[in-house]
């Protein structure tokens, strides 16, 4: 066995060698993908999202994978399919990226143009470049390594490119009864997370859910001009306003009766690394771009916890009228989409119903007050004691010349939970690509570059150190 693992151990080497070698033709190829605008929104040409699915598979073929598929369910956007199952009687890995981006959104905005890939101080910017695009290209990069310099795998994988994500992964549930088969397997690996800095190489461990709906505020049938009808009329516009103020007193805290009652704390490991990760408040407000002069609504000691393992608020857009057409009228209606992301302990449905509860409580005037869009998908958090994990670690730290830290996320990944749950708890590896200046949904998007090196190393050498386990969980 040790003989085994020493030479385990000297392929991996080689591999991450290689790849750092082949690193400048790697990034070429997450360049080519990024060029493509997927955007899987309504709204978007879905062609684009076909086309970015058809240069994935592509790259599959040519690094090496078999048996690439385009997989499609009615309505939804393409998943890539490839997998190399050549190592009888090792763990099976099931590799998992997304190839949809989120909008460009403010493109005056940009530094560089969104979907034109730009090298700049040490970072790649462009819309995927970061969020997953690099994710998947850290896997075929990886895979291509060990078959070039040991012409096998030691292990099995899977490899599910989704083409969704970023609007909730809306088919999930129909893609996962329909091609359950194709993704059995004994270890999930996700790259749709971030390390807590580009130096530290992170295990996402906690990962909060989303409640989130519209809200639309009206008063009457048509809007009205403000100098005639002012006073008298109640303005839907300010009725919203009550409402949306309501949900949180002047720190921050929701004030919904009973919204933090079934938080739960953290583990025991996660406290641990809570109080092992130092975020100041100046490392933290130059990484969010937070102006000096506003204020944290948290105690600056509790940032990392507020932000991982603490339901927070927020209203991500709001529209009455707009710039272009704003005029001297009381508008008939307000409209504003809103979410609370919601922890373990947490019920997402019971969260949504008392949300909505407590908007109608404190709706003013009598407005008439309706809901839409409606959504409620859970927190997941998992046990770091399989051995898959201490694999993971092991391996980040070769690929990063530095010991790996479990850590929570903020967002949300609709994936994780379904797929833990159909592959019947196999363990679930959420090591990514991004890091706190990423800034994946906002305009300048970017990837750390020397970090990406190192999470194909990493990659690489998790191969290795997965099929040395005797027992993934």
């Amino acid at each position: 066995m040790i003989g085994f693992m020493s030479d385990l151990s000297s392929q991996s080497d080689a591999a991450a060698r290689y790849a750092d070698d082949h690193y400048p033709e790697f990034l070429e190829d997450l360049k080519l993908l990024a060029r493509i605008p997927s955007v899987s929104f309504p709204g978007f040409d879905p062609k684009e999202v076909e086309r970015s699915a058809l240069a994935v598979a592509a790259l599959c073929r040519a690094r090496g994978l078999e048996n690439v598929e385009i997989l499609k369910l009615p309505g939804a956007h393409p998943y890539v399919y490839a997998d190399w199952l050549h190592a009888p009687g090792k763990p099976t890995l099931l590799l998992y990226a997304h190839h949809d981006v989120q909008p460009a959104g403010r493109e005056e905005l940009w530094k560089s143009p969104p979907f034109e890939p730009t090298e700049r101080n040490g970072r790649l910017f462009g819309r995927g470049c970061a969020d997953d695009k690099a994710g998947a290209v850290a896997h075929t990069s990886a895979i291509a390594a060990w078959l070039k310099t040991r012409g096998s795998l030691p292990v099995n994988v899977k490899v599910i490119i989704e083409g969704e994500e970023e609007i909730g992964s809306e088919h999930l549930e129909p893609f996962l009864d329909k091609y359950s088969a194709k993704v059995m397997a004994d270890v999930i690996v996700l790259t749709d997370t971030g390390n807590f800095d580009h130096e530290t190489p992170s295990i996402t461990v906690a990962l909060r859910g989303l409640v989130a709906l519209d809200v639309t505020v009206r008063s009457m049938d048509h809007p009205l001009h403000s100098g005639m009808w002012g006073g008298p009329v109640a303005d839907p516009v300010q009725a919203l306003a009550k409402m949306i103020a309501s949900v949180v007193d002047a720190k921050g805290r929701m004030t919904i009766p009973g919204v933090y009652k079934d938080v739960q704390k953290p583990a025991k490991a996660s406290e641990t690394s809570l109080k092992a990760l130092k975020l100041t408040e100046k490392i933290f407000r130059a990484q969010s771009g937070l102006f000096k002069g506003t204020k944290l609504m948290v105690d600056p000691k509790d940032l990392l916890r507020s932000n991982w393992y603490i339901p927070s608020f927020s209203v991500n857009a709001i529209q009455a009228s707009s710039k272009k057409d704003c005029a001297n009228i009381i508008n008939d209606s307000a409209w504003a989409h809103m979410g609370i992301r919601v922890v373990p302990g947490m019920n997402p449905q019971k969260t949504l119903a008392d949300l909505k509860k407590h908007l109608l409580k404190n709706a003013p005037w009598g407005v008439k007050v309706e809901f839409s869009g409606e959504t409620a998908s859970p927190s997941w958090t998992t046990d770091t004691d399989a051995p898959a994990f201490t694999a993971a670690r092991t391996a980040l730290q070769k690929g990063y010349g530095k010991p790996a830290v479990d850590m929570g996320c903020g967002g949300s990944i609709p994936f994780v939970g379904p797929f833990a749950k159909a592959l019947k708890g196999a363990p679930a590896l959420l090591i990514g690509v991004e890091d706190p200046l990423s800034n994946p949904h906002s305009e300048n998007e970017s990837l750390h570059l020397g970090m990406f090196q190192k999470a194909i190393a990493s990659a690489a050498h998790l191969y290795a150190e997965i099929a040395a386990l005797p027992s993934v969980k």
